[in-house]
């Protein structure tokens, strides 16, 4: 039997994944999650984690391949990790690991292999359109950033191309997305603002304050208090997370400019995602990965995501047929590690 090695691997925590290949089947035989910054590098923790995992079984297990999926660009097999004093490569890895071959992808490229090894549990279906199998798949993700790619079939094989889409200009659709654009580069003294400065985790968090600086809608004590806190700190030091403030005050439905902060979120979070499948036409699938979707799902559900992806005017239809699904699982790329890891 075939024991592979899946990893997820970020600055501040890493998931490894001792996994099984059975003919077709992936099976998880061992998992566990570690503090990045408590090691000195990967192999250290690798070794960690498999004398763990052999502690847990009983018995050692030597896997033959690895696939890490790393928070942060790749570049001819070797990675400088951005919140860690890690360079991993190839190389280095397969001999010191005694590893047959070692994958280093991006992340958000792990999840474009993860998508298609989900459970039908794992994603919620906005839209079922009429389905491809062998058109492009696409794949967007609000978090800490706006992750974007897609996939093609080649033959038996699925290929994963990561992007830089979501540093692409964001674009204004109404009198009030067109404030929230000058007050973002008034607020950073920049020339242009991006997708990602709308549609992220921080994207919340300016959404927010430009409706609360506009005066749209009163703040709660609660979520002020919040919010306060996260603007006083600095860098790093941070303890608040209040974008998932924001999200929970908006669920919540007691509190209006978190609601409206969200509601306009979601809006130009389905308008990028539609700007996206009007380049690629993805029928084999929109896929939406990212904590924050799949944190607000009852949202995502209300109609303002899909009326602002489908809203291009003359080719609205088009993207009518395009099958959306949100990705409901946060181990997604773990799942597509451990599926690069078995491709031969």
């Amino acid at each position: 039997m075939m024991y592979l090695l899946a990893g997820d691997i970020g600055g501040t925590k890493t998931i490894l994944r001792l996994v099984r290949a059975e003919t077709e089947r992936l099976k998880t035989a061992y998992e566990q999650q570690y503090v990045s910054s408590e090691f000195m590098d990967l192999v250290p923790l690798v070794q960690q984690f498999l004398l763990d995992a052999e502690n847990h079984s009983g018995q050692a297990v030597q896997p033959s391949r690895a696939c890490f999926a790393i928070a942060g660009p790749v570049v001819q097999d070797t990675s400088q990790l951005t919140n860690l004093a890690w360079t991993l490569s190839r190389d280095r890895l397969e001999a010191e690991l005694h590893l047959d071959r070692v994958f280093l992808i991006n992340d958000f490229e792990a999840i474009g292999h993860g998508v298609l090894g989900l459970a039908e549990d794992e994603v919620h279906t906005l839209q079922p359109g009429q389905p491809d199998a062998d058109a492009p798949i696409a794949i967007i993700g609000a978090g800490t950033g706006l992750g974007q790619g897609f996939a093609i079939r080649q033959g038996d094989r699925l290929r994963v191309f990561p992007s830089e889409g979501g540093h692409a200009d964001f674009a204004p659709r109404s009198e009030l997305e067109f404030q929230l654009l000058s007050y973002l580069r008034d607020k950073h003294q920049i020339t242009r603002v991006s997708a990602e400065r709308v549609v992220s985790g921080q994207g919340i968090v300016s959404i927010y304050q430009f409706l609360r600086d506009r005066g749209l809608a009163s703040e709660s004590p609660t979520v002020a208090e919040a919010i306060t806190t996260w603007e006083r700190q600095a860098g790093r030091d941070k303890t608040v997370d209040p974008a998932a403030t924001i999200s929970k005050a908006a669920l919540e439905d007691d509190d209006p400019l978190c609601r409206q902060t969200m509601e306009l979120f979601v809006s130009a979070y389905g308008a990028e995602a539609g700007n996206l499948a009007l380049k690629l036409l993805p029928y084999g699938g929109l896929y939406i990965a990212g904590g924050i979707a799949a944190k607000n799902l009852p949202l995502m559900r209300q109609g303002i995501f899909l009326n602002s992806f489908t809203d291009k005017g003359r080719v609205s239809a088009l993207l009518e047929e395009i099958p959306v699904h949100l990705v409901l699982t946060p181990q997604v790329g773990l799942i597509g590690a451990a599926r690069c890891a078995a491709q031969v």
